[in-house]
């Protein structure tokens, strides 16, 4: 009845895409360097900002490792787990839902009415 339907079935689809080769991913990491886009005065004191954040990580570190309480927070204000911030930047202030809050969001707003 279809003799093209059944031709073009017969054939093994090949897709349309064509890939290149082979994923290589490289074995270290690219030395930073400011994005391309980046306005002149980024790029001039990148590498001030690159010593300023390398020098506060590393003094971090060692400030973890001489103490032994984990309460002890770094006075430099930057910090690398967000436990480590006051309460105040990661724990929310959100007040519980009542159940009719629930049911109206459950039904996307159709029990309200």
């Amino acid at each position: 009845m279809h003799p093209s339907l059944r031709s073009c079935s017969a054939r093994a689809r090949t897709p349309l895409i064509k890939f290149l080769g082979k994923r290589t991913y490289p074995s270290t990491p690219d030395a930073p360097h400011p994005h391309p886009a980046a306005p002149a005065e980024f790029k001039a004191r990148f590498a001030q900002f690159l010593a300023k954040m390398n020098s506060s990580v590393s003094s971090e570190s060692a400030a973890k490792l001489s103490s032994d309480s984990s309460s002890q927070q770094p006075s430099t204000g930057v910090y690398s787990e967000f436990w480590e911030a006051p309460p105040r930047f990661w724990k929310p202030r959100v007040r519980q839902l009542e159940e009719d809050e629930m049911d109206a969001i459950m039904s996307g707003g159709a029990s309200s009415y």
